[in-house]
């Protein structure tokens, strides 16, 4: 079972290159110009309310600038310790709202969550939907770098036991965003 969640992982991640590169290859602009509308974020935190209770979480996102106040692109959580390994991918809409000392940033999008629990007699697995609702605070460090935190609310219908009324849960991620 272990390989097959690493299998949808990587089917996931490989999902959210091919997503990018197609961005990246129908933009007209010159390469300095789309290195400005690029930013990355990499989070460490907790994923609360899970079939396996609190568990390490690890987020990844790519954001593409539309606009200074807009980006679109794909986010991934991703715990991978303990009996349950969980991975949820969604293209998701931020707002930046620039304030002076902080950047409050809503987000929202729409994809896939896949779970896999094992325990001693316990092995099932389950995808459902993905919606993602969440804020993020991020402290200025730089032009081009932020402290970041994000609480997110995860709406799903995941049936693993022993819960298998797994409708939310809630992830809180501390990390960084690299921005134009």
């Amino acid at each position: 079972m272990k390989y097959q969640s690493t299998m949808f992982a990587l089917w996931v991640l490989a999902l959210s290159a091919v997503l990018t590169a197609l961005l990246l290859v129908s933009e007209e602009r010159s390469a300095y110009a789309l290195e400005d509308r690029l930013g990355f974020g990499a989070d460490l935190g907790f994923w609360a309310d899970t079939s396996d209770d609190t568990v390490f979480a690890m987020g990844f996102n790519l954001d593409y600038y539309v606009d200074r106040a807009f980006s679109i692109g794909p986010m991934v959580l991703f715990s991978p310790s303990g009996d349950l390994t969980q991975v949820a991918f969604a293209p998701v809409a931020r707002f930046h709202i620039r304030l002076n000392a902080v950047n409050i940033v809503p987000l929202a999008g729409a994809g896939f969550i896949h779970g896999d629990l094992e325990r001693k007699n316990i092995d099932e697995s389950d995808t459902s939907f993905y919606i993602p609702l969440g804020v993020a605070a991020e402290y200025p460090l730089g032009r081009k770098l932020a402290l970041a935190t994000t609480l997110y609310v995860n709406l799903h219908d995941l049936e693993l036991e022993p819960r298998d009324d797994d409708n939310v849960s809630v992830a809180l991620m501390f990390g960084l965003r690299f921005g134009p």
